[in-house]
C-alpha cells in the first residue's frame, strides 16, 4: 500500500483528506515505442484502487496505447518496446520476469468491439476458469456469477448452450466483461467499451461499472466526455507533444478536471476549443 507522498510530483495528482490510500496501479514516467516512432512519453497515473480512472483526450494521444501497457497487451504487437515502471501492488510488471499470463488474469480487459468467441453463452464464460484447471462444480457457480455480475442471468439463464454470437451488442460486450470476471481480476481495462452501442446499452454498461468498482478497480479510455464526468472518479487528460507522443497533461478528481482546469490546454479540450 503506498501512501500519497509516495505519488509522482511531476503530475498533478488527486487531492485527500485521507491520510493513505491504496495505489492500485502506479504508472512511472513510461516510454512506448513502435519500432523508432515513440508514442508515449514520459507518461505517470496513479490509479486508486476500488476506483474507475478515465483517460481522455483527442484521437491518437495514446490512451489506448497506455491502457494496453497495464497489462502487456503490446506484447502482442511486432517490434514495441516500453520502458519505465508500471507497478501492480509493488511489482514493475515491465519487468522480464513477469508472468504474462497471470498479469493478465489479474488485469482483465474489455475492447472497444465486443469479441466473444464462437461457442455457447457457458462456455464463453466458462474458458478461463477451464484453462485455469477448476473444477466443473466451481466452473458453473463462477458462470453463474459473472453472468450476475453483469446483469446477464436472467436474460441468458435458459439458453446458455446457445451461441454466444446470437446475442444483441449489448449482451455480447456483457457477455465478454463477464468472462473477465470468471477468472477473478483485481482491475478491469475497458477502451471505448460503449462506443459501438446504443444509448440503452450505454446506461446499462455505465450502470455495471459503478456497481462493478465496489470490488474492482478499473481504468476506461473514452472519447465520451459526458460519459467521462458520469462514471469517472478520476480523469487523466492526454495530448500529443510536438514529436506525437502522447503525454498526461494533467490528472485529478473528475470534478476538478472538468470544473477547475490547472492547465490550460485542459481547458480547451474540456470546452470545445480543439479536439
Amino acid at each position: 500500500m503506498m501512501t500519497w507522498a509516495n505519488m509522482q510530483a511531476d503530475v498533478a495528482a488527486p487531492t485527500t483528506h485521507e491520510a493513505e490510500i491504496e495505489i492500485k496501479l502506479d504508472a512511472r514516467h513510461v516510454n512506448f515505442f513502435y519500432g523508432d516512432f515513440q508514442a508515449l512519453q514520459d507518461a505517470s497515473l496513479a490509479v486508486q484502487a476500488r476506483k474507475i480512472t478515465a483517460l481522455i483526450g483527442p484521437s491518437g494521444c495514446g490512451k489506448t496505447t497506455f491502457l494496453r501497457i497495464f497489462n502487456r497487451m503490446h506484447d502482442l504487437t511486432p517490434g514495441t518496446r516500453a520502458t519505465g515502471e508500471v507497478l501492480l501492488d509493488g511489482h514493475n510488471v515491465l519487468s522480464p520476469d513477469i508472468d504474462v499470463i497471470n498479469l493478465r488474469r489479474q488485469v482483465g480487459m474489455l475492447f472497444q468491439r465486443a469479441n466473444p468467441f464462437p461457442k455457447s453463452i457457458y462456455d464463453n464464460v466458462a474458458y478461463g476458469p477451464h484453462i485455469l484447471g477448476w473444477s466443473k462444480q466451481q466452473i458453473s457457480e463462477i458462470v453463474e456469477e459473472s453472468l450476475k455480475d453483469t446483469g446477464l442471468w436472467e436474460e441468458v439463464k435458459d439458453r446458455l448452450q446457445r451461441s454466444a454470437l446470437n446475442l444483441s451488442g449489448g449482451q455480447q460486450q456483457r457477455l465478454c466483461l463477464a468472462r473477465a470476471l470468471a477468472v477473478k481480476p483485481e482491475v478491469i481495462l475497458m477502451d471505448e467499451p460503449a462506443s459501438a452501442l446504443d444509448p440503452i446499452a450505454t446506461l446499462r454498461i455505465e450502470e455495471l461499472m459503478q456497481e462493478l468498482k465496489k470490488r474492482y478497480t478499473i481504468v476506461i479510455v473514452t472519447h465520451n466526455m459526458q460519459q467521462s464526468a458520469r462514471v469517472s472518479d478520476f480523469t487523466a487528460f492526454m495530448l500529443m507533444n510536438e514529436r506525437r507522443a502522447g503525454e498526461v497533461i494533467e490528472f485529478g478528481p473528475t470534478d476538478d478536471i472538468f470544473n477547475r482546469p490547472k492547465d490550460s490546454r485542459t481547458e480547451d479540450y474540456i470546452t470545445g476549443r480543439f479536439g
